[in-house]
């Protein structure tokens, strides 16, 4: 008879235990997870705006990037100062994380993409040179590589640059 009541306290104990650990491993779990995706970089264009795309099936256009100047379709090279850009990105503002673009009918987006699609612009980023975007990025949210891709994207390119040699 002790001994069968001993049994019950320790399934009893057991239970006891696994009903507290479990809301601290769905805590750890819900705290490294992201339950809304946060603000996405964009530019707003117009009516609408160019936001960067997370999957490539949601892309309207995809561009690469290159260390080679020879394969770019197009330059875009990294000012030292936003007032010497075409383009410029400071988020050091003060201003509240969800002030991005709002998503609408005419965002467009853009997907950075290891292997671009035939025919999709190829970025050369540089430290300077003959570009034709000067982007200055000072940016906790956005890469200069994603800033490059955006204003590829919000302006429009030729297919293919002509042999202009840096």
């Amino acid at each position: 008879m002790l001994k069968r009541s001993f049994e019950r306290v320790r399934v009893m104990l057991r239970f006891k235990v696994l009903v507290s650990v479990v809301p601290l491993l769905a805590a750890a779990v819900m705290a490294r997870l992201e339950l809304t995706p946060g603000p996405r970089p964009c530019v707003a264009v117009g009516s609408g705006a160019m936001q960067i795309a997370t999957s490539p099936g949601h892309a309207d256009l995809h561009v690469g990037f290159t260390n080679d100047p020879a394969l770019a379709t197009v330059r875009v090279a990294l000012a030292d100062s936003a007032d010497a850009a075409d383009f410029a990105i400071v988020d050091d503002t003060g201003e509240a994380e969800g002030s991005g673009c709002a998503t609408t009918l005419a965002t467009r987006f853009v997907l950075v993409a290891e292997s671009p699609q035939d025919g999709a612009p190829v970025i050369y980023l540089s430290e300077g040179g003959p570009a034709e975007y000067r982007i200055f990025v000072r940016s906790k949210r956005m890469t200069e590589r994603e800033a490059a891709a955006l204003i590829v994207g919000a302006r429009g390119l030729p297919t293919r640059l002509a042999d202009d040699s840096l």
